[in-house]
């Protein structure tokens, strides 16, 4: 789990530099760069279990729901500039999926 979160975070640092470089030429937040999206779908993906596909459903789900609706501080992530702003904004719905997922396993078991 541990390399994970290492290869998510220089992801997201990566992101966050090819952002800053990017957008003078394609404008803010160009669409064409999709590591935000892979980042915040990783960590929701943390709290599903290896080899379960509907825990891997449902992580998705989730972090698509937090991305397009943006509740809890997610949108105000998205004002912060240039590639921060276009990463932070993913994580968090992200982390917040990742919350939601394992709360949702503990009260199952």
């Amino acid at each position: 789990m541990w390399t994970t979160v290492a290869l998510i975070s220089l992801f997201t640092v990566a992101g966050i530099w090819a952002t800053d470089r990017l957008e003078p030429y394609w404008g803010e937040d160009p669409s064409r760069v999709v590591v935000d999206e892979m980042v915040g779908v990783w960590i929701t993906l943390l709290a599903a279990p290896a080899g379960h596909i509907w825990y891997g459903l449902a992580a998705f789900v989730l972090f698509r729901f937090f991305d397009i609706l943006k509740p809890l501080g997610i949108r105000r992530m998205e004002k912060l500039p240039g590639g921060v702003g276009v990463m932070m904004d993913d994580v968090l719905a992200g982390v917040y999926g990742f919350i939601v997922l394992i709360v949702a396993r503990w009260l199952m078991e």
